[in-house]
């Protein structure tokens, strides 16, 4: 099942987005002899929800192997390696558990490179999940990704599909600077077009995943998904919505969504957490700043204000979905409509794919 169909015509076979993380690690594995991956249970039969499969056969248990419930040790393991020359892939499973290890993260591994003068660099990837899955709830299901986005000297990438997730982890192990690697538990039993030689997504370029005229549509992840499924319920009523794909969130290519925003004079930013100072205000208050963007209209979405919720009655309030974002939508366009879609378009994209606990 692929949400791609709108995107550029991409050469490959389809790949499942666990199976373009793997093959992405593996193919820079066999590029560099530096690169290494290592993790909570990364070496387990289930492999992370099959996103390390096969890589412990592979590479063998000095470069694939699984580590100590330590998440502040670890991450001091990573940034130690990667000053001395190496390009670790540090698993963290969900990103609720990288607060264990901020000090690591915020104080060491992204200011290293400045507080030696250019002399130390930190080309650490370290992947993390986020997202609804079986109710998980409080401490399980978070969108943390805005707190690292205001940290300068790391980078934070969210790729929404197969495709863009094996180009920007090529592209985050290359780099040579700390990579918080974002990955939604919904997408990663999603398909897309993936080519088989190795390629990389250039970070810091967002991507105009729809065309459209009447509104622009922001996503972050998988509210990508829920923002092209929100398009064609527009669609139905006669708007035509342009979907963006931020794909990267630090650095941010505010430019893409400014030109878009600019033509369709209406922008709606979604975001996969909560809306206060979170990436969703970012993007507004860029656009808002610019001479471009005076006029245009600019809402958002994200998040319920509360707590993330374990029950799935709750659940389907607290997260946006594609019936909920069309409504606003159209709210926007036609003011003091009450229009909402039919209540089955309101299922999470891809709920029903997904297949249980890690």
């Amino acid at each position: 099942m692929s949400m791609l169909s709108e995107k550029p015509a991409m050469a490959g076979r389809l790949l499942a987005y666990v199976d373009a993380l793997s093959e992405g690690v593996a193919q820079e594995m066999e590029r560099d002899p530096s690169v290494f991956l290592f993790g909570l249970d990364v070496d387990d039969h289930k492999a992370i929800q099959g996103s390390t499969r096969g890589l412990v056969q592979r590479f063998g248990p000095n470069r694939v192997f699984g580590t100590p419930l330590s998440e502040d040790a670890m991450t001091g393991v990573a940034i130690g390696a990667a000053m001395a020359g190496m390009r670790p892939i540090h698993v963290h499973i969900r990103m609720d558990f990288l607060m264990l290890c901020m000090n690591q993260l915020v104080n060491i591994a992204a200011k290293a490179h400045y507080m030696f003068g250019g002399a130390v660099s930190v080309p650490m990837v370290v992947r993390c999940m986020i997202g609804k899955s079986w109710g998980q709830g409080a401490q399980h299901s978070q969108g943390l990704h805005s707190l690292f986005m205001h940290i300068p000297g790391l980078k934070v990438v969210a790729p929404s599909n197969a495709y863009d997730a094996k180009g920007l982890m090529a592209a985050a192990i290359r780099d040579n600077n700390p990579v918080v690697f974002v990955e939604h538990r919904l997408l990663y039993f999603t398909d897309a077009y993936v080519p088989e030689e190795s390629y990389t997504v250039e970070l810091g370029k967002a991507r105009v995943t729809a065309p459209g005229t009447d509104i622009t549509l922001v996503g972050v992840s998988n509210m990508v998904m829920e923002c092209l499924r929100a398009r064609e319920l527009l669609a139905q009523v006669g708007i035509s919505a342009e979907v963006v794909d931020l794909v990267s969130l630090q650095p941010l290519d505010s430019d893409t969504v400014l030109a878009s925003a600019s033509k369709t004079g209406k922008l709606l930013m979604v975001d996969n957490a909560w809306t206060m100072c979170g990436a969703s205000a970012e993007v507004l208050a860029r656009v808002a700043e610019s001479e471009e963007g005076a006029g245009v209209r600019m809402a958002r979405m994200g998040f319920a204000p509360t707590t993330c919720p374990m029950s799935p009655e709750l659940e389907k309030v607290f997260y946006p979905n594609a019936a909920t974002i069309a409504a606003k939508a159209h709210s926007m366009l036609r003011p003091g409509s009450d229009w909402m879609p039919d209540e089955k378009a309101a299922q999470l994209s891809y709920q029903m794919t997904f297949r249980g606990p890690f």
